[in-house]
Protein backbone atom coordinates (compact mmCIF):
# COMPACT_ATOMS: atom_id res chain seq x y z
CA UNK A 1 0.00 0.00 0.00
CA UNK A 2 1.49 3.64 -0.87
CA UNK A 3 1.61 6.01 1.78
CA UNK A 4 -0.68 8.09 0.27
CA UNK A 5 -3.61 5.01 0.19
CA UNK A 6 -3.00 5.22 4.05
CA UNK A 7 -6.44 5.80 6.42
CA UNK A 8 -5.23 8.06 9.14
CA UNK A 9 -5.87 4.81 11.90
CA UNK A 10 -3.65 2.69 9.15
CA UNK A 11 -0.73 5.46 9.65
CA UNK A 12 -1.15 5.78 13.37
CA UNK A 13 -0.39 2.22 13.89
CA UNK A 14 2.49 2.44 11.60
CA UNK A 15 3.73 5.72 13.08
CA UNK A 16 3.58 4.25 16.75
CA UNK A 17 5.27 0.80 15.56
CA UNK A 18 7.91 2.53 14.37
CA UNK A 19 7.14 0.68 10.40
CA UNK A 20 6.99 4.04 9.12
CA UNK A 21 8.25 7.71 10.40
CA UNK A 22 6.12 11.42 10.28
CA UNK A 23 9.27 12.38 8.09
CA UNK A 24 8.59 9.54 5.49
CA UNK A 25 4.75 10.08 5.81
CA UNK A 26 5.20 13.78 5.06
CA UNK A 27 7.98 13.60 2.65
CA UNK A 28 5.51 11.00 0.58
CA UNK A 29 2.39 13.11 0.99
CA UNK A 30 4.15 15.98 -0.50
CA UNK A 31 5.42 13.70 -3.54
CA UNK A 32 1.81 12.83 -3.46
CA UNK A 33 0.43 16.30 -3.74
CA UNK A 34 3.64 17.14 -6.48
CA UNK A 35 2.45 15.35 -8.66
CA UNK A 36 -1.32 16.03 -8.39
CA UNK A 37 -1.69 19.54 -7.55
CA UNK A 38 -1.22 21.12 -10.96
CA UNK A 39 -4.54 19.23 -12.43
CA UNK A 40 -6.65 19.50 -9.24
CA UNK A 41 -6.08 22.78 -7.66
CA UNK A 42 -6.84 21.94 -4.30
CA UNK A 43 -4.77 24.28 -2.19
CA UNK A 44 -4.00 28.00 -1.55
CA UNK A 45 -0.65 27.35 0.58
CA UNK A 46 1.62 24.18 1.01
CA UNK A 47 3.60 24.54 4.35
CA UNK A 48 6.31 22.19 3.04
CA UNK A 49 9.12 23.50 5.29
CA UNK A 50 7.52 23.62 8.42
CA UNK A 51 5.68 20.48 8.01
CA UNK A 52 8.65 18.77 7.73
CA UNK A 53 10.28 20.30 10.77
CA UNK A 54 7.33 19.48 12.49
CA UNK A 55 7.59 15.97 11.55
CA UNK A 56 11.54 16.13 12.20
CA UNK A 57 10.32 16.86 16.07
CA UNK A 58 7.64 14.54 15.92
CA UNK A 59 9.82 11.36 15.22
CA UNK A 60 12.40 13.05 17.72
CA UNK A 61 9.82 12.90 20.56
CA UNK A 62 8.63 9.32 19.90
CA UNK A 63 11.98 8.04 19.59
CA UNK A 64 12.39 9.26 23.33
CA UNK A 65 9.25 7.64 24.19
CA UNK A 66 7.69 10.99 24.40
CA UNK A 67 4.55 11.42 21.57
CA UNK A 68 1.91 13.93 22.41
CA UNK A 69 -0.49 11.44 21.24
CA UNK A 70 -1.09 8.57 19.33
CA UNK A 71 -1.91 11.41 16.91
CA UNK A 72 1.88 12.72 17.13
CA UNK A 73 3.00 13.09 13.53
CA UNK A 74 -0.05 12.82 11.53
CA UNK A 75 -0.69 15.54 8.19
CA UNK A 76 -3.89 17.44 8.15
CA UNK A 77 -5.24 19.85 5.41
CA UNK A 78 -7.13 22.58 6.91
CA UNK A 79 -9.80 24.97 5.28
CA UNK A 80 -8.13 28.11 4.63
CA UNK A 81 -11.02 29.74 6.78
CA UNK A 82 -9.53 28.80 9.66
CA UNK A 83 -7.05 30.88 11.67
CA UNK A 84 -3.60 29.66 11.70
CA UNK A 85 -0.90 31.64 13.64
CA UNK A 86 1.44 32.54 11.14
CA UNK A 87 0.31 31.12 7.82
CA UNK A 88 -1.90 33.33 5.67
CA UNK A 89 -6.09 32.86 5.86
CA UNK A 90 -7.31 34.35 2.88
CA UNK A 91 -10.73 32.59 3.17
CA UNK A 92 -10.19 32.50 -0.86
CA UNK A 93 -10.92 36.10 -1.32
CA UNK A 94 -9.12 39.71 -2.07
CA UNK A 95 -10.30 41.22 1.08
CA UNK A 96 -8.09 38.83 2.75
CA UNK A 97 -5.44 38.12 0.39
CA UNK A 98 -2.23 38.92 2.67
CA UNK A 99 -4.16 38.21 5.98
CA UNK A 100 -1.67 35.86 8.05
CA UNK A 101 -3.54 35.99 11.34
CA UNK A 102 -1.28 36.50 15.15
CA UNK A 103 -3.60 33.72 16.79
CA UNK A 104 -4.45 30.17 16.05
CA UNK A 105 -8.23 28.47 15.74
CA UNK A 106 -8.90 26.39 18.91
CA UNK A 107 -9.01 23.37 16.61
CA UNK A 108 -5.47 24.23 15.54
CA UNK A 109 -4.09 24.68 19.37
CA UNK A 110 -5.68 20.80 19.80
CA UNK A 111 -3.93 19.60 16.61
CA UNK A 112 -0.43 21.68 18.13
CA UNK A 113 -1.49 20.24 21.68
CA UNK A 114 -1.71 16.18 19.45
CA UNK A 115 0.90 16.40 17.51
CA UNK A 116 -0.77 16.79 14.15
CA UNK A 117 1.22 18.73 11.54
CA UNK A 118 -0.53 21.16 9.31
CA UNK A 119 0.52 20.36 5.87
CA UNK A 120 -1.55 22.80 3.77
CA UNK A 121 -4.48 25.43 3.83
CA UNK A 122 -7.15 24.23 1.23
CA UNK A 123 -8.96 26.49 -1.64
CA UNK A 124 -13.11 27.15 -0.69
CA UNK A 125 -15.58 29.37 -1.80
CA UNK A 126 -15.09 32.77 -1.09
CA UNK A 127 -15.82 33.01 2.71
CA UNK A 128 -17.51 29.65 2.20
CA UNK A 129 -20.28 30.99 0.15
CA UNK A 130 -20.66 28.66 -2.40
CA UNK A 131 -21.54 24.79 -3.34
CA UNK A 132 -18.71 23.79 -5.97
CA UNK A 133 -15.60 25.89 -4.94
CA UNK A 134 -16.04 27.86 -8.23
CA UNK A 135 -16.58 30.86 -6.22
CA UNK A 136 -12.67 31.35 -4.56
CA UNK A 137 -11.07 34.08 -5.97
CA UNK A 138 -7.86 32.19 -6.86
CA UNK A 139 -8.70 29.57 -8.90
CA UNK A 140 -11.34 26.76 -9.88
CA UNK A 141 -10.30 23.20 -7.79
CA UNK A 142 -11.25 19.85 -9.70
CA UNK A 143 -13.03 16.76 -8.62
CA UNK A 144 -10.16 13.91 -8.55
CA UNK A 145 -12.73 11.79 -9.99
CA UNK A 146 -13.43 13.90 -12.78
CA UNK A 147 -10.86 16.82 -13.54
CA UNK A 148 -14.17 18.19 -15.55
CA UNK A 149 -16.38 18.38 -12.21
CA UNK A 150 -16.84 20.57 -9.04
CA UNK A 151 -15.61 19.33 -5.82
CA UNK A 152 -18.35 20.63 -4.35
CA UNK A 153 -18.49 23.11 -1.63
CA UNK A 154 -17.67 25.25 0.08
CA UNK A 155 -15.06 22.65 1.48
CA UNK A 156 -14.47 21.80 -1.93
CA UNK A 157 -10.70 22.02 -1.73
CA UNK A 158 -10.57 19.57 1.53
CA UNK A 159 -12.69 17.26 0.18
CA UNK A 160 -10.87 16.91 -3.26
CA UNK A 161 -7.99 16.73 -0.85
CA UNK A 162 -8.34 13.53 1.06
CA UNK A 163 -9.92 12.02 -1.89
CA UNK A 164 -6.81 12.58 -3.72
CA UNK A 165 -4.41 11.48 -1.29
CA UNK A 166 -3.15 14.44 -0.18
CA UNK A 167 -3.39 13.60 3.78
CA UNK A 168 -5.34 11.42 5.70
CA UNK A 169 -7.51 13.97 7.22
CA UNK A 170 -8.70 17.33 6.42
CA UNK A 171 -10.80 19.89 7.78
CA UNK A 172 -13.77 21.77 7.13
CA UNK A 173 -16.92 24.04 7.99
CA UNK A 174 -19.97 23.08 7.39
CA UNK A 175 -22.92 26.09 7.30
CA UNK A 176 -25.64 24.52 5.18
CA UNK A 177 -23.97 21.12 4.30
CA UNK A 178 -20.25 22.67 3.35
CA UNK A 179 -18.65 19.66 4.49
CA UNK A 180 -21.05 16.51 3.29
CA UNK A 181 -22.09 17.68 0.10
CA UNK A 182 -18.32 17.96 -0.72
CA UNK A 183 -17.96 14.67 0.80
CA UNK A 184 -20.51 13.10 -1.40
CA UNK A 185 -19.03 14.56 -4.75
CA UNK A 186 -15.53 13.36 -3.85
CA UNK A 187 -16.27 9.56 -2.37
CA UNK A 188 -15.30 10.47 1.14
CA UNK A 189 -16.38 10.51 5.08
CA UNK A 190 -17.64 14.03 5.76
CA UNK A 191 -19.16 14.85 9.13
CA UNK A 192 -20.48 17.69 10.39
CA UNK A 193 -20.78 17.84 14.24
CA UNK A 194 -23.27 19.11 16.76
CA UNK A 195 -23.17 22.76 16.82
CA UNK A 196 -21.47 24.33 19.83
CA UNK A 197 -19.26 20.42 20.09
CA UNK A 198 -16.30 22.56 18.09
CA UNK A 199 -14.86 25.24 19.23
CA UNK A 200 -15.95 27.79 16.54
CA UNK A 201 -13.10 30.48 17.88
CA UNK A 202 -10.73 31.13 15.04
CA UNK A 203 -13.28 29.82 12.64
CA UNK A 204 -13.82 33.29 10.21
CA UNK A 205 -17.01 33.96 10.74
CA UNK A 206 -19.80 33.23 7.63
CA UNK A 207 -23.02 32.52 9.76
CA UNK A 208 -22.65 32.52 13.12
CA UNK A 209 -25.73 30.29 14.31
CA UNK A 210 -25.03 27.81 12.09
CA UNK A 211 -21.18 27.60 10.94
CA UNK A 212 -19.56 24.07 12.81
CA UNK A 213 -15.84 22.93 11.83
CA UNK A 214 -15.85 18.92 11.06
CA UNK A 215 -13.35 16.54 9.00
CA UNK A 216 -13.06 14.80 5.85
CA UNK A 217 -11.30 11.75 6.27
CA UNK A 218 -11.52 8.21 4.07
CA UNK A 219 -13.01 5.92 6.66
CA UNK A 220 -15.57 5.89 9.36
CA UNK A 221 -13.53 4.84 11.84
CA UNK A 222 -11.42 8.17 11.13
CA UNK A 223 -14.16 10.04 11.49
CA UNK A 224 -14.68 8.84 15.05
CA UNK A 225 -10.88 9.50 15.89
CA UNK A 226 -10.88 12.95 14.18
CA UNK A 227 -14.16 13.86 16.38
CA UNK A 228 -11.68 13.28 19.32
CA UNK A 229 -9.23 15.22 18.16
CA UNK A 230 -11.38 18.30 17.87
CA UNK A 231 -14.39 18.01 20.10
CA UNK A 232 -14.13 19.64 23.51
CA UNK A 233 -15.62 23.03 25.26
CA UNK A 234 -13.52 26.67 24.91
CA UNK A 235 -14.44 29.91 26.85
CA UNK A 236 -14.07 31.89 24.03
CA UNK A 237 -16.69 30.65 21.98
CA UNK A 238 -19.90 31.21 23.91
CA UNK A 239 -21.98 28.74 22.21
CA UNK A 240 -19.43 25.75 22.74
CA UNK A 241 -21.04 23.28 24.62
CA UNK A 242 -19.66 22.58 28.37
CA UNK A 243 -19.60 18.64 28.68
CA UNK A 244 -17.02 15.98 28.50
CA UNK A 245 -16.85 14.15 25.32
CA UNK A 246 -16.99 10.57 25.05
CA UNK A 247 -14.62 8.37 22.56
CA UNK A 248 -16.09 8.30 19.70
CA UNK A 249 -14.38 5.48 18.29
CA UNK A 250 -15.94 3.61 21.50
CA UNK A 251 -18.77 1.35 20.69
CA UNK A 252 -18.29 1.54 16.48
CA UNK A 253 -18.32 -2.32 15.93
CA UNK A 254 -21.78 -2.67 18.38
CA UNK A 255 -23.98 -2.91 15.10
CA UNK A 256 -27.03 -1.79 14.76
CA UNK A 257 -29.84 -4.32 15.42
CA UNK A 258 -32.64 -3.22 17.02
CA UNK A 259 -32.21 0.45 15.91
CA UNK A 260 -34.96 2.93 14.69
CA UNK A 261 -34.28 4.30 11.39
CA UNK A 262 -36.61 7.10 9.57
CA UNK A 263 -36.57 7.63 5.90
CA UNK A 264 -38.40 11.26 5.63
CA UNK A 265 -40.88 10.80 2.41
CA UNK A 266 -39.86 14.51 1.26
CA UNK A 267 -36.56 13.66 0.68
CA UNK A 268 -37.67 11.70 -2.58
CA UNK A 269 -39.45 14.80 -4.04
CA UNK A 270 -39.08 15.98 -7.78
CA UNK A 271 -35.56 17.09 -8.02
CA UNK A 272 -34.07 13.76 -6.66
CA UNK A 273 -31.50 12.66 -9.18
CA UNK A 274 -32.27 8.31 -10.06
CA UNK A 275 -28.57 6.96 -9.04
CA UNK A 276 -28.68 8.92 -5.52
CA UNK A 277 -32.45 7.60 -4.98
CA UNK A 278 -31.16 4.20 -5.61
CA UNK A 279 -28.15 4.33 -2.98
CA UNK A 280 -30.25 5.70 -0.49
CA UNK A 281 -33.27 2.60 -1.13
CA UNK A 282 -30.21 0.45 -0.81
CA UNK A 283 -28.62 1.47 2.19
CA UNK A 284 -32.39 1.36 3.87
CA UNK A 285 -32.48 -2.22 2.79
CA UNK A 286 -28.86 -3.07 3.65
CA UNK A 287 -29.78 -1.50 7.35
CA UNK A 288 -32.61 -4.06 7.41
CA UNK A 289 -30.45 -7.04 6.86
CA UNK A 290 -28.33 -5.94 9.28
CA UNK A 291 -31.30 -6.02 11.58
CA UNK A 292 -32.64 -2.40 11.76
CA UNK A 293 -35.97 -1.30 11.63
CA UNK A 294 -36.51 1.11 8.88
CA UNK A 295 -39.37 3.46 8.26
CA UNK A 296 -40.33 5.76 5.74
CA UNK A 297 -41.63 9.02 7.70
CA UNK A 298 -42.27 12.60 6.98
CA UNK A 299 -40.84 16.13 8.00
CA UNK A 300 -43.66 18.30 7.15
CA UNK A 301 -41.68 21.82 6.85
CA UNK A 302 -39.10 20.25 4.80
CA UNK A 303 -39.83 22.45 1.70
CA UNK A 304 -39.27 25.65 3.94
CA UNK A 305 -35.91 24.91 5.22
CA UNK A 306 -33.72 25.67 2.81
CA UNK A 307 -35.59 29.16 1.58
CA UNK A 308 -35.08 30.29 5.73
CA UNK A 309 -31.79 29.01 5.36
CA UNK A 310 -30.90 31.53 2.65
CA UNK A 311 -32.06 34.49 4.52
CA UNK A 312 -31.10 33.65 7.77
CA UNK A 313 -27.74 32.72 6.56
CA UNK A 314 -27.27 35.86 4.25
CA UNK A 315 -28.23 37.92 7.23
CA UNK A 316 -25.74 36.72 9.07
CA UNK A 317 -23.34 37.40 6.57
CA UNK A 318 -24.18 40.71 6.19
CA UNK A 319 -23.41 41.10 9.82
CA UNK A 320 -20.20 39.47 10.07
CA UNK A 321 -18.84 40.66 6.91
CA UNK A 322 -19.32 44.59 7.82
CA UNK A 323 -16.23 44.45 9.74
CA UNK A 324 -14.37 44.48 6.22
CA UNK A 325 -14.50 48.13 5.74
CA UNK A 326 -10.45 48.87 4.34
CA UNK A 327 -9.73 50.42 7.54
CA UNK A 328 -8.49 47.89 10.17
CA UNK A 329 -6.92 45.20 8.16
CA UNK A 330 -8.39 43.08 4.89
CA UNK A 331 -8.06 45.24 1.44
CA UNK A 332 -8.14 48.67 0.80
CA UNK A 333 -8.42 50.00 -2.41
CA UNK A 334 -5.55 52.25 -4.03
CA UNK A 335 -7.75 55.00 -5.44
CA UNK A 336 -10.64 56.45 -3.80
CA UNK A 337 -12.54 59.90 -3.12
CA UNK A 338 -12.93 60.18 0.64
CA UNK A 339 -13.69 57.84 3.40
CA UNK A 340 -16.92 57.06 2.10
CA UNK A 341 -15.67 56.41 -1.17
CA UNK A 342 -12.44 54.28 -0.11
CA UNK A 343 -14.97 51.95 2.07
CA UNK A 344 -17.31 51.37 -1.27
CA UNK A 345 -14.20 50.78 -3.39
CA UNK A 346 -12.36 48.38 -0.94
CA UNK A 347 -15.65 46.22 -0.21
CA UNK A 348 -16.47 46.46 -4.01
CA UNK A 349 -12.92 45.20 -5.12
CA UNK A 350 -12.26 42.86 -2.18
CA UNK A 351 -15.65 40.83 -2.61
CA UNK A 352 -16.67 38.62 -5.43
CA UNK A 353 -19.75 38.14 -7.28
CA UNK A 354 -21.47 35.84 -4.85
CA UNK A 355 -20.08 37.36 -1.48
CA UNK A 356 -22.31 40.14 -2.70
CA UNK A 357 -25.16 38.73 -3.91
CA UNK A 358 -25.48 37.39 -0.56
CA UNK A 359 -24.64 40.72 1.48
CA UNK A 360 -27.48 42.40 -0.88
CA UNK A 361 -30.06 39.75 0.16
CA UNK A 362 -28.98 39.77 4.14
CA UNK A 363 -29.18 43.57 4.02
CA UNK A 364 -32.60 43.64 2.40
CA UNK A 365 -34.18 40.73 4.47
CA UNK A 366 -33.17 43.07 7.40
CA UNK A 367 -34.34 46.55 6.23
CA UNK A 368 -37.02 47.97 8.46
CA UNK A 369 -39.87 47.35 5.58
CA UNK A 370 -39.03 43.63 5.52
CA UNK A 371 -37.33 42.49 8.86
CA UNK A 372 -40.76 40.74 10.00
CA UNK A 373 -42.29 39.91 6.60
CA UNK A 374 -38.26 37.89 5.87
CA UNK A 375 -35.94 37.62 8.20
CA UNK A 376 -38.28 37.21 11.39
CA UNK A 377 -40.70 34.43 9.59
CA UNK A 378 -37.31 32.50 8.72
CA UNK A 379 -36.80 32.68 12.39
CA UNK A 380 -40.02 31.23 13.04
CA UNK A 381 -39.59 28.50 10.12
CA UNK A 382 -36.31 27.52 12.09
CA UNK A 383 -38.54 26.62 15.50
CA UNK A 384 -40.89 24.50 13.65
CA UNK A 385 -38.06 22.76 11.72
CA UNK A 386 -36.45 21.88 14.89
CA UNK A 387 -39.68 20.77 16.86
CA UNK A 388 -40.29 18.34 13.49
CA UNK A 389 -36.88 16.75 13.86
CA UNK A 390 -37.61 16.72 17.80
CA UNK A 391 -40.79 14.92 17.07
CA UNK A 392 -38.69 12.21 14.87
CA UNK A 393 -35.74 11.72 16.99
CA UNK A 394 -38.37 10.69 19.87
CA UNK A 395 -39.57 7.83 17.64
CA UNK A 396 -35.77 7.33 15.57
CA UNK A 397 -32.62 6.39 16.45
CA UNK A 398 -31.28 7.66 13.15
CA UNK A 399 -32.55 9.69 9.57
CA UNK A 400 -31.33 8.30 6.43
CA UNK A 401 -31.61 10.37 3.50
CA UNK A 402 -29.66 11.54 0.12
CA UNK A 403 -26.58 14.01 0.74
CA UNK A 404 -26.54 15.71 -2.56
CA UNK A 405 -29.54 15.02 -5.82
CA UNK A 406 -26.78 13.61 -7.56
CA UNK A 407 -23.39 13.05 -8.53
CA UNK A 408 -20.67 15.98 -8.72
CA UNK A 409 -21.73 18.15 -12.05
CA UNK A 410 -19.55 19.94 -14.78
CA UNK A 411 -17.84 22.99 -13.98
CA UNK A 412 -19.86 26.35 -15.16
CA UNK A 413 -22.69 23.80 -15.01
CA UNK A 414 -24.74 25.94 -12.87
CA UNK A 415 -24.64 29.42 -13.61
CA UNK A 416 -28.54 29.83 -12.35
CA UNK A 417 -28.28 30.83 -8.67
CA UNK A 418 -31.09 29.30 -7.73
CA UNK A 419 -29.93 25.54 -9.32
CA UNK A 420 -26.78 25.74 -7.55
CA UNK A 421 -28.50 26.58 -4.15
CA UNK A 422 -30.86 23.53 -4.52
CA UNK A 423 -27.57 21.19 -5.06
CA UNK A 424 -27.52 21.76 -0.44
CA UNK A 425 -31.31 20.85 -0.07
CA UNK A 426 -30.49 17.53 1.84
CA UNK A 427 -28.05 19.55 4.31
CA UNK A 428 -29.27 22.58 4.95
CA UNK A 429 -31.84 21.26 7.34
CA UNK A 430 -29.36 19.93 9.67
CA UNK A 431 -27.71 22.84 10.40
CA UNK A 432 -31.29 25.34 10.96
CA UNK A 433 -32.12 22.55 13.82
CA UNK A 434 -28.26 22.66 15.15
CA UNK A 435 -28.41 18.68 14.48
CA UNK A 436 -25.82 16.33 13.68
CA UNK A 437 -24.89 14.41 10.61
CA UNK A 438 -22.21 12.38 8.55
CA UNK A 439 -22.25 11.72 4.94
CA UNK A 440 -20.39 8.53 3.45
CA UNK A 441 -19.75 7.39 0.38
CA UNK A 442 -21.67 4.74 -0.95
CA UNK A 443 -21.96 3.64 -3.97
CA UNK A 444 -20.89 4.91 -7.97
CA UNK A 445 -23.16 6.33 -10.27
CA UNK A 446 -23.63 4.89 -13.92
CA UNK A 447 -21.06 7.58 -15.27
CA UNK A 448 -18.47 6.39 -12.32
CA UNK A 449 -18.92 9.48 -9.71
CA UNK A 450 -19.11 8.73 -5.95
CA UNK A 451 -22.55 9.05 -4.30
CA UNK A 452 -22.97 9.62 -0.48
CA UNK A 453 -25.60 8.48 1.98
CA UNK A 454 -26.27 11.02 4.97
CA UNK A 455 -27.25 10.27 8.19
CA UNK A 456 -28.83 12.45 10.69
CA UNK A 457 -28.88 12.49 14.57
CA UNK A 458 -29.81 15.01 17.49
CA UNK A 459 -27.73 17.08 18.63
CA UNK A 460 -24.36 15.03 20.81
CA UNK A 461 -25.57 11.38 19.72
CA UNK A 462 -22.33 11.11 17.06
CA UNK A 463 -21.91 8.33 18.56
CA UNK A 464 -24.69 6.43 17.48
CA UNK A 465 -24.82 8.24 14.54
CA UNK A 466 -20.75 6.64 14.12
CA UNK A 467 -21.86 3.13 14.97
CA UNK A 468 -24.92 3.38 12.17
CA UNK A 469 -22.53 4.90 9.53
CA UNK A 470 -19.71 1.95 10.78
CA UNK A 471 -22.26 -1.07 9.93
CA UNK A 472 -22.96 0.49 6.96
CA UNK A 473 -19.70 1.00 5.67
CA UNK A 474 -18.73 -2.45 6.54
CA UNK A 475 -21.43 -4.17 4.37
CA UNK A 476 -21.00 -2.10 0.95
CA UNK A 477 -17.66 -2.40 -1.25
CA UNK A 478 -15.46 0.41 -1.47
CA UNK A 479 -15.94 2.39 -4.14
CA UNK A 480 -11.96 2.44 -4.93
CA UNK A 481 -10.09 5.83 -6.26
CA UNK A 482 -10.24 8.65 -8.22
CA UNK A 483 -9.86 8.23 -11.51
CA UNK A 484 -8.56 11.63 -12.46
CA UNK A 485 -10.39 11.31 -15.60
CA UNK A 486 -9.62 13.84 -18.05
CA UNK A 487 -6.22 13.52 -16.75
CA UNK A 488 -3.37 11.72 -15.72
CA UNK A 489 -4.04 8.31 -14.02
CA UNK A 490 -3.40 7.78 -10.32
Amino acid sequence: MKIYELSMKQAMDKLNSGELSAQELVKGLLERINDKEPQLHALNFLCEKTALEEAKRSDERRAKGCALSGFDGIPAIIKDNICTEGIATTCSSRMLENFVPPYDAHVIERFKALGIITLAKSNLDEFAMGSSTENSAFKVTANPWDLKRVPGGSSGGSAAAVSAGYAPLALGSDTGGSIRQPASYCGVVGLKPTYGAVSRYGLVAFASSLDQIGPFTRTVEDAAYAMNAICGHDRRDSTSINIKHPDYSEGLRDGVKGMKIGVPKEYFAEGLGADAKAAVIDAMKTYEKLGAMVEETTLPTFDYALSAYYIISSAEATSNLSRYDGVKYGHRAKKYDGIVDMYVQSRNEGFGPEVKRRMMLGNYVLSSGYYDAYYLKALKVRTLIKNDFDSLFGKYDCILSPTAPSPAFVAGEKSDPIQMYMTDVYTVPVNIAGLAAVSIPYTLSKDGLPIGVQLIVKPLDEQKMLRAAYALEREIAPIGAPAFKGGEQA
